[in-house]
Protein backbone atom coordinates (compact mmCIF):
# COMPACT_ATOMS: atom_id res chain seq x y z
CA UNK A 1 0.00 0.00 0.00
CA UNK A 2 2.86 2.33 0.81
CA UNK A 3 4.42 1.69 -2.61
CA UNK A 4 1.12 2.51 -4.33
CA UNK A 5 0.99 5.88 -2.58
CA UNK A 6 4.46 6.63 -3.85
CA UNK A 7 3.59 5.97 -7.50
CA UNK A 8 2.64 9.62 -8.27
CA UNK A 9 5.92 10.72 -6.69
CA UNK A 10 7.94 8.26 -8.79
CA UNK A 11 5.99 9.26 -11.89
CA UNK A 12 6.77 12.93 -11.27
CA UNK A 13 10.45 12.15 -10.76
CA UNK A 14 10.49 10.17 -14.01
CA UNK A 15 8.95 13.07 -15.92
CA UNK A 16 11.40 15.54 -14.39
CA UNK A 17 14.34 13.27 -15.22
CA UNK A 18 13.20 12.96 -18.82
CA UNK A 19 12.72 16.73 -19.10
CA UNK A 20 16.25 17.38 -17.83
CA UNK A 21 17.91 14.65 -19.89
CA UNK A 22 16.08 15.26 -23.18
CA UNK A 23 18.17 18.30 -24.32
CA UNK A 24 21.43 16.42 -23.75
CA UNK A 25 20.19 13.27 -25.49
CA UNK A 26 18.91 15.40 -28.39
CA UNK A 27 22.29 17.14 -28.68
CA UNK A 28 24.19 13.85 -28.76
CA UNK A 29 21.90 12.29 -31.36
CA UNK A 30 21.94 15.44 -33.50
CA UNK A 31 25.72 15.34 -33.56
CA UNK A 32 25.56 11.97 -35.35
CA UNK A 33 23.09 13.08 -38.02
CA UNK A 34 23.67 14.46 -41.52
CA UNK A 35 22.99 18.14 -42.11
CA UNK A 36 19.49 17.63 -43.52
CA UNK A 37 18.27 15.66 -40.48
CA UNK A 38 19.74 17.60 -37.56
CA UNK A 39 16.43 19.21 -36.55
CA UNK A 40 14.09 16.28 -37.22
CA UNK A 41 13.71 15.65 -33.43
CA UNK A 42 14.39 11.93 -33.75
CA UNK A 43 16.28 10.57 -30.77
CA UNK A 44 17.58 7.70 -32.89
CA UNK A 45 19.33 8.94 -36.07
CA UNK A 46 17.87 7.60 -39.28
CA UNK A 47 21.29 7.99 -40.91
CA UNK A 48 24.25 7.49 -38.58
CA UNK A 49 27.11 9.86 -39.47
CA UNK A 50 30.00 9.61 -36.97
CA UNK A 51 32.39 11.41 -39.34
CA UNK A 52 30.99 14.66 -37.94
CA UNK A 53 33.43 14.18 -35.06
CA UNK A 54 36.28 13.81 -37.51
CA UNK A 55 35.38 16.92 -39.47
CA UNK A 56 35.04 19.13 -36.40
CA UNK A 57 38.78 18.80 -35.70
CA UNK A 58 39.59 19.98 -39.23
CA UNK A 59 37.30 23.02 -39.47
CA UNK A 60 38.69 24.68 -36.32
CA UNK A 61 41.49 24.32 -33.72
CA UNK A 62 39.15 22.60 -31.24
CA UNK A 63 41.98 20.93 -29.33
CA UNK A 64 43.65 24.30 -28.71
CA UNK A 65 40.35 25.76 -27.52
CA UNK A 66 39.85 22.84 -25.15
CA UNK A 67 43.32 23.29 -23.68
CA UNK A 68 42.70 27.04 -23.30
CA UNK A 69 39.42 26.37 -21.50
CA UNK A 70 41.09 23.87 -19.17
CA UNK A 71 43.91 26.27 -18.32
CA UNK A 72 41.64 29.29 -17.81
CA UNK A 73 39.12 27.25 -15.84
CA UNK A 74 41.74 25.81 -13.50
CA UNK A 75 43.38 29.19 -12.94
CA UNK A 76 40.02 30.85 -12.26
CA UNK A 77 38.86 28.08 -9.91
CA UNK A 78 42.11 27.96 -7.94
CA UNK A 79 42.28 31.75 -7.66
CA UNK A 80 38.72 32.24 -6.45
CA UNK A 81 38.85 29.26 -4.07
CA UNK A 82 41.99 30.39 -2.27
CA UNK A 83 41.20 34.12 -2.23
CA UNK A 84 37.60 33.60 -1.07
CA UNK A 85 38.75 31.15 1.60
CA UNK A 86 41.31 33.65 2.90
CA UNK A 87 38.77 36.48 3.14
CA UNK A 88 36.11 34.19 4.62
CA UNK A 89 38.53 33.02 7.31
CA UNK A 90 39.26 36.62 8.21
CA UNK A 91 35.57 37.35 8.71
CA UNK A 92 35.03 34.13 10.66
CA UNK A 93 38.03 34.22 13.01
CA UNK A 94 38.96 37.83 13.70
CA UNK A 95 36.92 40.16 15.87
CA UNK A 96 37.22 43.79 14.81
CA UNK A 97 34.99 46.90 14.79
CA UNK A 98 32.34 47.09 12.04
CA UNK A 99 33.03 43.52 11.02
CA UNK A 100 29.37 42.76 10.33
CA UNK A 101 28.93 46.02 8.44
CA UNK A 102 31.90 45.28 6.22
CA UNK A 103 30.66 41.74 5.64
CA UNK A 104 27.27 43.15 4.70
CA UNK A 105 28.92 45.41 2.14
CA UNK A 106 30.68 42.39 0.66
CA UNK A 107 27.35 40.58 0.33
CA UNK A 108 25.75 43.69 -1.14
CA UNK A 109 28.08 43.44 -4.14
CA UNK A 110 26.09 40.38 -5.23
CA UNK A 111 23.15 42.68 -5.97
CA UNK A 112 25.24 44.73 -8.39
CA UNK A 113 24.51 43.64 -11.99
CA UNK A 114 27.54 42.57 -13.99
CA UNK A 115 26.58 44.95 -16.79
CA UNK A 116 27.21 47.90 -14.45
CA UNK A 117 30.88 47.04 -13.93
CA UNK A 118 31.56 45.64 -17.40
CA UNK A 119 32.85 48.86 -18.97
CA UNK A 120 34.93 50.09 -15.99
CA UNK A 121 36.55 46.67 -15.63
CA UNK A 122 37.32 46.60 -19.35
CA UNK A 123 38.96 50.03 -19.13
CA UNK A 124 41.11 48.83 -16.23
CA UNK A 125 42.38 45.79 -18.14
CA UNK A 126 42.89 47.92 -21.24
CA UNK A 127 44.98 50.37 -19.22
CA UNK A 128 47.06 47.49 -17.88
CA UNK A 129 47.61 46.18 -21.42
CA UNK A 130 45.94 42.80 -20.97
CA UNK A 131 43.36 43.03 -23.76
CA UNK A 132 43.55 40.06 -26.15
CA UNK A 133 45.15 37.94 -23.45
CA UNK A 134 43.66 35.29 -21.20
CA UNK A 135 44.64 37.14 -18.01
CA UNK A 136 41.30 39.00 -17.55
CA UNK A 137 39.43 35.69 -17.78
CA UNK A 138 40.87 34.44 -14.48
CA UNK A 139 42.77 37.24 -12.72
CA UNK A 140 39.57 38.94 -11.53
CA UNK A 141 39.04 35.94 -9.26
CA UNK A 142 42.14 36.85 -7.26
CA UNK A 143 39.88 39.26 -5.36
CA UNK A 144 37.39 36.58 -4.32
CA UNK A 145 33.66 36.18 -4.83
CA UNK A 146 31.02 37.46 -2.43
CA UNK A 147 28.91 34.31 -2.71
CA UNK A 148 31.85 31.98 -2.12
CA UNK A 149 33.07 34.14 0.78
CA UNK A 150 29.65 33.82 2.40
CA UNK A 151 29.57 30.06 1.81
CA UNK A 152 33.05 29.42 3.19
CA UNK A 153 32.58 31.75 6.15
CA UNK A 154 29.67 29.60 7.33
CA UNK A 155 31.91 26.54 7.26
CA UNK A 156 34.72 28.30 9.10
CA UNK A 157 32.29 29.46 11.80
CA UNK A 158 31.41 25.81 12.42
CA UNK A 159 34.98 24.95 13.43
CA UNK A 160 35.45 25.05 17.24
CA UNK A 161 37.42 28.15 18.12
CA UNK A 162 39.32 26.15 20.72
CA UNK A 163 41.26 24.45 17.92
CA UNK A 164 42.57 27.78 16.72
CA UNK A 165 43.38 29.00 20.23
CA UNK A 166 45.29 25.82 21.02
CA UNK A 167 47.28 26.23 17.82
CA UNK A 168 48.03 29.84 18.71
CA UNK A 169 49.36 28.74 22.10
CA UNK A 170 51.69 26.36 20.27
CA UNK A 171 53.04 29.27 18.23
CA UNK A 172 51.07 28.88 15.00
CA UNK A 173 50.73 32.06 12.94
CA UNK A 174 47.41 33.41 11.68
CA UNK A 175 48.27 32.27 8.18
CA UNK A 176 49.13 28.87 9.62
CA UNK A 177 45.70 28.67 11.26
CA UNK A 178 44.14 29.17 7.83
CA UNK A 179 46.43 26.78 5.98
CA UNK A 180 46.88 24.00 8.56
CA UNK A 181 43.50 23.93 10.33
CA UNK A 182 40.75 25.82 8.48
CA UNK A 183 41.40 24.57 4.94
CA UNK A 184 41.73 20.83 5.77
CA UNK A 185 38.58 20.85 7.90
CA UNK A 186 36.53 22.61 5.20
CA UNK A 187 37.64 20.48 2.27
CA UNK A 188 34.06 19.65 1.10
CA UNK A 189 33.22 23.35 0.85
CA UNK A 190 36.44 24.09 -1.01
CA UNK A 191 35.67 21.32 -3.51
CA UNK A 192 32.19 22.76 -4.09
CA UNK A 193 33.60 26.22 -4.73
CA UNK A 194 36.27 24.81 -7.05
CA UNK A 195 33.82 22.77 -9.11
CA UNK A 196 31.21 25.53 -9.34
CA UNK A 197 33.77 28.09 -10.48
CA UNK A 198 35.39 25.70 -12.94
CA UNK A 199 31.99 25.05 -14.50
CA UNK A 200 31.15 28.76 -14.58
CA UNK A 201 34.47 29.62 -16.23
CA UNK A 202 34.16 26.73 -18.70
CA UNK A 203 30.75 27.88 -19.96
CA UNK A 204 31.43 31.62 -19.85
CA UNK A 205 31.09 33.33 -23.23
CA UNK A 206 30.81 36.99 -22.25
CA UNK A 207 34.35 37.60 -21.00
CA UNK A 208 36.11 35.78 -23.88
CA UNK A 209 33.87 37.66 -26.28
CA UNK A 210 34.93 40.98 -24.74
CA UNK A 211 38.65 40.41 -24.20
CA UNK A 212 39.79 37.96 -26.89
CA UNK A 213 40.31 38.65 -30.59
CA UNK A 214 43.03 36.16 -31.56
CA UNK A 215 41.58 32.69 -32.37
CA UNK A 216 44.50 30.82 -30.77
CA UNK A 217 43.54 32.32 -27.38
CA UNK A 218 39.84 31.40 -27.67
CA UNK A 219 38.16 29.25 -25.04
CA UNK A 220 35.65 26.60 -26.09
CA UNK A 221 32.49 28.77 -25.86
CA UNK A 222 34.19 31.55 -27.83
CA UNK A 223 35.39 28.97 -30.34
CA UNK A 224 31.88 27.58 -30.80
CA UNK A 225 30.66 31.07 -31.62
CA UNK A 226 33.53 31.42 -34.08
CA UNK A 227 32.38 28.23 -35.84
CA UNK A 228 28.80 29.47 -36.12
CA UNK A 229 29.96 32.90 -37.31
CA UNK A 230 32.10 31.23 -40.00
CA UNK A 231 29.04 29.34 -41.23
CA UNK A 232 27.09 32.61 -41.34
CA UNK A 233 29.78 34.30 -43.43
CA UNK A 234 29.86 31.42 -45.90
CA UNK A 235 26.08 31.34 -46.10
CA UNK A 236 25.98 27.59 -45.36
CA UNK A 237 25.26 26.39 -41.85
CA UNK A 238 26.74 23.00 -40.93
CA UNK A 239 24.81 22.47 -37.73
CA UNK A 240 25.95 18.86 -37.47
CA UNK A 241 29.52 20.12 -37.00
CA UNK A 242 28.39 22.65 -34.40
CA UNK A 243 26.50 19.92 -32.53
CA UNK A 244 29.55 17.66 -32.50
CA UNK A 245 31.69 20.52 -31.17
CA UNK A 246 29.07 21.22 -28.49
CA UNK A 247 29.17 17.60 -27.34
CA UNK A 248 32.97 17.74 -27.16
CA UNK A 249 32.67 20.89 -25.02
CA UNK A 250 30.09 19.25 -22.74
CA UNK A 251 31.86 15.95 -22.02
CA UNK A 252 34.57 17.41 -19.70
CA UNK A 253 31.91 18.94 -17.43
CA UNK A 254 30.00 15.66 -17.26
CA UNK A 255 33.20 13.89 -16.24
CA UNK A 256 33.96 16.61 -13.68
CA UNK A 257 30.58 16.31 -11.98
CA UNK A 258 30.74 12.52 -12.09
CA UNK A 259 34.08 12.60 -10.27
CA UNK A 260 33.07 15.36 -7.85
CA UNK A 261 29.53 14.20 -7.11
CA UNK A 262 30.40 12.66 -3.77
CA UNK A 263 32.22 15.80 -2.62
CA UNK A 264 29.30 17.99 -3.72
CA UNK A 265 26.79 15.88 -1.78
CA UNK A 266 29.06 15.83 1.28
CA UNK A 267 29.46 19.60 1.14
CA UNK A 268 25.73 20.25 0.77
CA UNK A 269 24.93 17.82 3.61
CA UNK A 270 27.50 19.42 5.87
CA UNK A 271 26.19 22.88 5.01
CA UNK A 272 22.66 21.82 5.86
CA UNK A 273 23.76 20.44 9.23
CA UNK A 274 25.55 23.67 10.06
CA UNK A 275 22.51 25.68 9.04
Amino acid sequence: MQQVKRLPFYFGLTLATFAFCYPLVWLITASFKPKSQVFDNRLIPEVFQPQNYVEVWTVAPVLQWLLNSIMVGLMAAIAVTLSSALVAFGFAYFRFPLRNVLFGLVLATMMLPGAVTMIPVYLIWNKLGFIDTQVPLWAQNLFGSAFYIFLLRQFFLGIPRELFEAARVDGCTFFGLWRRIALPLCRPALVIVFIFELQASWSDLMKPLIYLQTPEYFTMPRGLKQIVDAFALSGEYHWEIAMAASVIATVPMIILFALGQRHILDGVATSAQKG
